[in-house]
């Protein structure tokens, strides 16, 4: 089974390679703002990115946000997002390693649930996800899209 750890600052360029690979959604650009980004990324408070590697090259990742709840007992919320595995290396337990660290950080930080989305269509991906203990259909889930803003 495929182990699963935090992500380390020197894992920027791996893990936009794997987006890359994966055809998720655009990265970040320049290379400058990526790793502006990823710092911030690294040192906020309650953000963990776990990764899974094969022979030294990360194949999996995924990212959980925790943040306080003045509801629920006052346990923290989690959210999952950026879920993301390596086309060539998927059915594997890399993703499974991914989340179910995430999953293991969560209820170690006390939070009351996980909350994550999936905008994919194929019903191995939501399998995936069930088979990790997520429950469809619970909640609703609801977007807002960020207005196009004029030029100029």
């Amino acid at each position: 089974m495929p182990l699963a750890r935090l992500a380390h600052a020197s894992d920027l360029s791996a893990l936009l390679d794997l987006f890359a690979a994966s055809e998720v959604s655009r990265t970040v650009e320049p290379g400058e703002r990526a790793e502006r980004t990823w710092q911030e990324t690294l040192e906020h408070p309650g953000v963990h990115v776990f990764v899974s590697d094969e022979r030294g090259i990360v194949v999996a990742t995924c990212m959980l946000v925790t943040a306080p709840n003045l509801l629920r007992g006052g346990r923290r919320h989690g959210f999952l997002e950026n879920v993301v595995s390596h086309p060539g290396h998927r059915g594997l337990g890399h993703g499974r390693a991914v989340v179910g660290a995430a999953l293991a950080r969560a209820w170690a930080d006390d939070c009351h649930h996980v909350l994550m989305q999936s905008g994919r269509a194929d019903p191995r991906v939501h399998a995936f996800y069930e088979g990790l203990g997520f429950v469809p259909g619970l909640r609703i889930g609801y977007v807002a899209k960020r207005p196009d803003v004029p030029a100029g």
